[in-house]
């Protein structure tokens, strides 16, 4: 029996269906999961004591490629989240014409009750229970939610040791001196500031009279409000998972990052070099956040946070999804009734699983790019994918969501007709 948040996410398939040209057979097949693996992790405390910890692997589809998706630590994570996760990736790969399937990974665990050594043996641990699952051609981990480029560091050498090979290959998003590529840092942030850029071509936005709301200031949610700041958006509201600042005025956003890189914390501050003092800010939830009344609300952290119970109260006109999944299915309609334009996520964080892509080319290539061919890279197929997706809602008279399914849909229908579906074996030649 599926889970919620899994039966939530193919139920958009059917809607997207509609304006696709896909076989009913490889309709099918996304609705499933190719395989799904749960481990135990067992680590040895540092105070000598064992915890075990369940882990999870999810292959959701290959039939354009070896599956792709990151690895978690949260203390929520379940297999049916992960399940999830995977179809999106699946989804995302498809609307980026990234040659990849869809996969997730995750551990239920809090990272930050571990201490550094602890958080090493899991990560290894983890590895070497679904070695036999990964592999540069077959599934490539990537970072997530509390992991890292040094966590990545650590699974790829477990790897490594495991098949008695340097494999770079078999996980992205690694430190550059471990096989890392350059851009891969701030890429999904980036990806959606390349989004909003298109739209602000397409709008003919002035920057200046944009106000901005960033809910989850992670690394995702970081970038993206540094790019939009350096460019003069005025970013008002910044949050983490203990709270958020407002300010109407704005913030000077390298400053928060500071701060909040320093000491774990958002708070309202400008720094002169290593001077910082504080500014005049309200301190609201992050519930209140998502309500204000701005131009662009930034959904980055985790999923459902738009529902059913707080739509109608939504006040931005554009609502770019960061995060996977943060817009219930039963939300959408309220938001489309308010003419709330929503980038999705499959479109708007697909930056991050791009440069991926980018950085396993790169280590298989043993080849690797400038920063400044990597950003180009990724704003040129940004672009391409945004403007497509854009003129198929218009053309379709749908929401973005659904066109971005529907665009999706299109290409991987395309693969799986060329292997043969019933129509194809029926024919009558």
């Amino acid at each position: 029996m599926r889970n919620h948040i899994f039966d939530e996410a193919i139920m958009r398939l059917d809607r997207a269906f509609e304006h696709a040209n896909i076989d009913p057979e490889a309709l099918e097949r996304l609705k499933h999961c190719k395989s799904m693996l749960r481990v135990t992790v067992p680590v040895r405390m540092d105070d000598g004591s064992l915890n075990t910890y369940a882990g999870y692997r999810v292959r959701h589809d290959d039939n354009r490629g070896p599956t792709k998706g990151g690895i978690r630590f949260h203390p929520s994570v379940t297999q049916d989240e992960v399940s999830a996760l995977a179809f999106w990736m699946t989804i995302k790969c498809a609307v980026m014409n990234i040659p990849y399937g869809g996969a997730k990974g995750g551990i239920a665990v809090d990272p930050k009750k571990l201490s550094r050594l602890e958080l090493e043996r899991l990560s290894r641990g983890f590895i070497e229970k679904i070695a036999d699952f990964i592999g540069p051609d077959t599934d490539i981990p990537a970072p997530d939610v509390y992991t890292n480029p040094r966590i990545m560091g650590w699974m790829m050498d477990e790897y490594s040791r495991i098949v008695r090979q340097y494999s770079p290959g078999v996980i992205t998003g690694k430190p550059i001196p471990l096989g890392g590529s350059q851009g891969r840092d701030d890429a999904t942030g980036r990806g959606a500031y390349y989004c909003i850029k298109e739209l602000e071509r397409i709008r003919k936005w002035d920057p200046k009279k944009i106000t901005v709301a960033v809910q989850g200031f992670g690394n995702a949610g970081q970038h993206v409000a540094l790019l939009l700041h350096k460019d003069g958006y005025r970013v008002v509201a910044i949050s983490d998972s203990q709270g958020a600042i407002y300010s109407d005025k704005g913030f000077d956003v390298p400053s928060v990052a500071k701060i909040k890189n320093t000491t774990r914390q958002v708070q309202a501050v400008y720094c002169e070099e290593s001077v910082c003092e504080s500014v005049p800010a309200e301190t609201i939830t992050n519930e209140a956040l998502l309500e204000l009344d701005v131009d662009i609300l930034i959904p980055a952290a985790l999923e459902n946070v738009i529902t059913i119970n707080n739509a109608a109260k939504i006040k931005a006109s554009v609502i770019v999804e960061v995060a996977n999944g943060p817009t219930t299915i039963d939300a959408e309609p309220i938001l489309e009734g308010k003419k709330v334009l929503i980038l999705p996520d499959v479109l708007a964080n697909a930056g991050g699983v791009t440069v991926s892509y980018f950085e396993w080319v790169q280590n298989k290539l043993g080849y690797y790019w400038e920063e400044s061919e990597v950003h180009e890279r990724l704003q040129k197929m940004m672009a391409k994918e945004f403007n497509t997706v854009y003129e198929l809602m218009e053309a379709c008279k749908v929401d973005m969501r659904t066109s971005a399914y529907a665009h999706a849909l299109n290409r991987y229908g395309e693969t799986v007709s060329w292997q043969g579906t019933h129509s194809y074996f029926t024919e009558t030649a």
